[in-house]
């Protein structure tokens, strides 16, 4: 049989979408992509075509529209009818959504019913920036396409397997039974590099592996074996790393006193440590890593040290729970195409053991530890993508 697959990943401002196909020799390979983004009054579209007969000529198209409703359901819905009224005459049988949260419940991947619908409704307080938009698209799917799977991927799952300890923060139990603890995210991130690790040359140790999703939202992974033991993102994804204009960790006594004593309200405090802070707070020029590196605003130098330190400062951590480190992977954004802030971490991590070949780095290179370094390290893509996808297939083969 062959199957189509839709993955959707839904954001607050974006939708980005992909088709997938099953091969003859059962492995997937994308068919199209593309991005629907709010810009004013409109939508802009984005797509790239990897299949023959998408498009009349070129591989990308590119437009926009004037948008009639201001939701998710009615930007998944003009998706749904881009596909069905396609060229290439796309017979989609499985829908595979990003999802933020999936609580203490789903450990891996479900096949969405209304039950499970219902439990991503409850979790929506966790993850009030993203959860309530999944949930839409979902709805929006089952309304247009009801006789198509829907599947739901979590972010959450892959740290399912951290040690006790690491899931519960230090507060009274009663609070931790109600599912207040570190969840972690970017699940799907590292689930990738770990299924495809084993198949990067030269070969690296995977006993003990750190990964580095670095991007406008960024986080550590400690594995061992190729299992979450540690992460840096916990009850939300604000926590840990300074990312692009989220605060990262910070003193929880700071809200206090931003909440008595500044009269801050519990939106403006939203605002501030979601939108407002991190490397665009900090410099006050942008937000945009790239932007900083280029400037000689001594703000902007200021700003990206601070995003190195707490990087460095992590990775001493995560190097902790998973008992040392073996090997060191970067991806996203920017882990993948900064090599500035590749050579500064693994320059401030030397004591760990790592090396760097600076050619090999500046070339953006696979492997770009040198040969007497005792880490080895790697820059990676990451396809969440894709991932959603084989889950998906996995999940409908085994149904």
């Amino acid at each position: 049989m062959d199957r189509q697959i839709l993955v959707l990943n839904v954001g607050s401002s974006s939708i980005k979408f992909s088709v997938y196909q099953q091969a003859a020799d059962g492995l997937l390979k994308v068919l199209l992509s593309g991005q629907l983004t709010h810009q004013g009054q409109n939508r802009e579209f984005k797509v790239d075509c990897f299949a023959s007969d998408c498009f009349a000529s070129d591989s990308r198209q590119q437009w926009q529209e004037a948008r009639v409703d201001n939701n998710r359901k009615a930007d998944v819905a003009r998706i749904l009818d881009y596909l069905a009224n396609s060229k290439a005459g796309f017979a989609i049988t499985l829908v595979g959504h990003r999802v933020v949260h999936g609580g203490t419940s789903f450990a891996k991947p479900a096949l969405i019913n209304e039950q499970v619908l219902a439990s991503l409704r409850e979790l929506q307080d966790l993850a009030p920036l993203h959860q309530a938009h999944n949930v839409d698209a979902i709805a929006a799917v089952a309304e247009l396409w009801p006789s198509v799977k829907q599947v739901a991927c979590f972010d959450t799952a892959f740290h399912h397997s951290m040690p006790a300890e690491a899931q519960t923060f230090a507060i009274p139990k009663h609070f931790t039974e109600q599912g207040i603890r570190p969840y972690g995210f970017h699940g799907l991130s590292y689930q990738y590099i770990a299924s495809i690790l084993p198949s990067v040359k030269p070969k690296p140790c995977l006993s003990r592996v750190l990964v580095a999703h670095l991007g406008s939202g960024a986080s550590l992974c400690a594995m061992r074996d190729l299992r979450s033991v540690a992460t840096t993102m916990s009850f939300t994804p604000l926590d840990g790393l300074a990312m692009a204009t989220r605060s990262g960790a910070i003193d929880p006594g700071v809200l206090l006193y931003l909440l008595n004593n500044k009269a801050m309200t519990v939106e403006q405090l939203q605002q501030l440590l979601n939108h407002q802070s991190g490397l665009l707070g900090m410099s006050g020029i942008s937000a945009d890593l790239r932007e900083l590196l280029a400037s000689d605003h001594p703000a902007a130098s200021a700003a990206v040290d601070h995003y190195i330190y707490r990087i460095v400062l992590a990775l001493g951590s995560m190097a902790a729970a998973a008992g040392g480190i073996d090997t060191l992977v970067f991806t996203a954004g920017v882990g993948q195409h900064c090599a500035q802030v590749r050579e500064r971490v693994c320059q401030q991590i030397a004591w760990l053991g790592v090396k760097l070949n600076t050619q090999a780095n500046a070339s953006h290179a696979q492997c770009i530890s040198h040969k007497d370094s005792q880490v080895a390290v790697y820059v990676i893509a990451t396809d969440e993508a894709l991932m959603i996808a084989q889950h998906c297939l996995a999940l409908d083969i085994a149904s």
